[in-house]
Parts: C-alpha cells; sequence; structure tokens
C-alpha cells in the first residue's frame, strides 16, 4: 500500500540585488523601471540602489560616481548578491560600464540592463567599447529584437535576455475626452508631428490634447495650438494620473527602444496611437494598440480622429490593449520571471 506525502515546496533563500543606475522624480526612461521594480514585493529578492548619477555635472557627479564605485569596491557576499547595472549609450555606458566591470571583476554575478533608443546606433559606432563591457555581463537584458540584434553583431557570445519592461496597474478612474502625450518635447518624440496633426483635425469635438514633458527643441512648441495644453515637465505621479483620466495615450516618436510611457497607458486602460518604431510594434501588435508610420502626420490625424469620433473603436482597441498588458507587461506577469533571471547569474547557482 502507498501513502501519500505531502511535500512542502522548497523556498528559495532570499537574495539582494544592487541597482546601480539612478532612481526617484524622473518621468520615463530606465529610472522609472528601477523604480517600478523597487515598488514591487519580491519574494525572494531585496532591492537595493547604488546611485551612480543623479543628473549633476561636474564635482557632484564625480563624487557620486566615485561613491557608487567604492561600494561596489567593498561589497562583500558574493554568493547571496546580483549586482544589475543599468545603461544606455554614450556617457551613461561608459560610466556605468566601468562600474559593470568592477562589479564582475570582484566575482559577483553580473547583469547589464540596456535601455536607450539609440543603443543600436551607439553600438555600431563603438563596437570595441560595447564588447568590452558587455564581456563583463553574465547576462545581457535587452528590451528589443533591434537591441539583441546589435549586441551579438559586436559580442556573438553575449548572453542576451529579451526582457520587456512591466509597470504596476494605474488606479481606475473615470475618464473624459482627453489625448495624453508623455515624454521629452522634443523632435526625437515627434511633437512637431503631433501638433500637425492635432491642426488636421477639423473638429475637436470637446476633446483636449495634453502635452506633458521637459522642453528640449523649443521649436516644436506652437505659439497657439487650440484645444491644447502644453504643461512642461510634471511630476510623474501627476502625468499618471492624467493618463488614468484619459481615453487616447498618444506617442508618435521618430525613434525608440521600449517607452514605459505606452506601457503605463495600457496599464490605465488608455487606447493606446504610436509609431512603428523599436520595440513598439511588437507591444501593440495584434490589435494592442494603433500604429502608424513616424512622420506621418496624415496618418497620425486619422487614428485619433477614428478613435475620437467612435466609442465602439476606443471600446475594442481598449479591450485588446489591456489584455496585452495583463497577459505580457504586467508587473505580475514580469517581474517573477525577472527574478528568476537576477537568481540565474548567483556566483553559487553557476
Amino acid at each position: 500500500m502507498s501513502v501519500a506525502v505531502d511535500v512542502a515546496p522548497t523556498k528559495l533563500r532570499r537574495i539582494e540585488v544592487l541597482h546601480v543606475g539612478r532612481r526617484g522624480e524622473v518621468a520615463g526612461g530606465m529610472t522609472q523601471v528601477v523604480n517600478g521594480y523597487l515598488s514591487y514585493p519580491f519574494d525572494d529578492c531585496d532591492l537595493r540602489v547604488i546611485v551612480s548619477r543623479d543628473g549633476s555635472t561636474g564635482p557632484r557627479a564625480m563624487a557620486i560616481f566615485l561613491g557608487a564605485a567604492w561600494r561596489l569596491a567593498t561589497l562583500r557576499g558574493r554568493d547571496e548578491r546580483v549586482v544589475v547595472v543599468h545603461l544606455s549609450q554614450g556617457g551613461s555606458f561608459v560610466r556605468e560600464g566601468l562600474l559593470l566591470r568592477l562589479a564582475h571583476a570582484r566575482g559577483f554575478g553580473t547583469v547589464a540592463h540596456l535601455h536607450g533608443s539609440s543603443f543600436p546606433d551607439y553600438a555600431a559606432r563603438e563596437p570595441a567599447r560595447v564588447a568590452t563591457v558587455l564581456r563583463a555581463a553574465d547576462s545581457v537584458f535587452v528590451l528589443s529584437a533591434e537591441t539583441r540584434a546589435a549586441v551579438l553583431a559586436v559580442l556573438p557570445t553575449a548572453p542576451t535576455e529579451l526582457i520587456p519592461n512591466a509597470v504596476p496597474e494605474g488606479t481606475p478612474r473615470a475618464k473624459g475626452k482627453s489625448i495624453v502625450f508623455g515624454g521629452s518635447v522634443s523632435l526625437r518624440k515627434g511633437v512637431d508631428v503631433l501638433v500637425d496633426a492635432w491642426r488636421r483635425i477639423a473638429d475637436h469635438d470637446g476633446w483636449t490634447l495634453h502635452i506633458v514633458g521637459p522642453v528640449a527643441d523649443p521649436e516644436v512648441v506652437p505659439s497657439e495650438l487650440p484645444d491644447a495644453v502644453f504643461h512642461g515637465g510634471l511630476p510623474h505621479a501627476e502625468l499618471m494620473e492624467l493618463l488614468e483620466s484619459a481615453e487616447i495615450a498618444v506617442l508618435p516618436s521618430r525613434d525608440e527602444a521600449m517607452p514605459m510611457f505606452i506601457l503605463e497607458a495600457l496599464a490605465r486602460q488608455d487606447c493606446v496611437v504610436a509609431t512603428r518604431v523599436g520595440g513598439i510594434p511588437a507591444v501593440l501588435a495584434d490589435g494592442a494598440g494603433s500604429l502608424v508610420d513616424a512622420g506621418d502626420a496624415d496618418g497620425l490625424a486619422e487614428a485619433l480622429e477614428r478613435l475620437m469620433v467612435s466609442d465602439a473603436a476606443r471600446d475594442e482597441l481598449r479591450a485588446a490593449g489591456t489584455a496585452r498588458f495583463q497577459r505580457d507587461y504586467s508587473a505580475a506577469a514580469v517581474y517573477p520571471m525577472v527574478a528568476a533571471r537576477w537568481r540565474a547569474v548567483l556566483r553559487g547557482s553557476r
């Protein structure tokens, strides 16, 4: 006679994951990725940040960098700590790349988490530098197939992992006739195209366009734009409140990797209109959003107007986008997978 015995699952020992980069109140980009990790209750990982920069320059920036280097140089516990270094391109890649190499030289499990829409171009311009830095990574997290291809072109043996960004769900709010853009007010983000498209829509019918973000290219800000508000830079929480009460989010970028803004919009059940650049088409595939070509003001105006005039069109797009977010980009779907990847590079597991 056999007797069934209940066997409790083995509980994983807790590890500490140190994120090297930037944290705090900065809209978009890698900072919000780190903030998202910090806000999530991981079952078996404790998270800390080693701040390597804060937007300052000169002596203060050097002091912050040297402080981060000192913390890594004196860090102990290689069997229970993983170092995740967040890099983009240019100065960030050089600066945080040195910290990645330091952590690797000291024997810690390391992850290079790549951000930045221009990284593929940077890798093509600086292949030797990129290869040298990424050799110090036990795993390279990339946000898009384009970035993965750029990494493998300069370092074919790089252990790449396609890891999507993820965000927590928003707070349900009543939605009104508003359209929100969030990001740098710039040519790269296509704000000039958005302004052109908005002017081509003859009747706004009570809708308001909200453009949120610091102004990088003043020439894209018109002296007058009917039914539109330029807010300038806002705290991230205020931008999220605008998205929660909006029907539509728009991002007409000319260049992106995987923008957090569209994930934040999907998490808040907005209808998303964006361009076919970087990792955006993969996020909005199969009807999860409305895609237009970069620089196409006519196409952007048509996509926005279709949603503005049709409740049914918005309901259909919202349902598909929400389903895609829940399945592939919610914190509950992505973060446990990320934690498993962190644990896989732990010194004691290799």
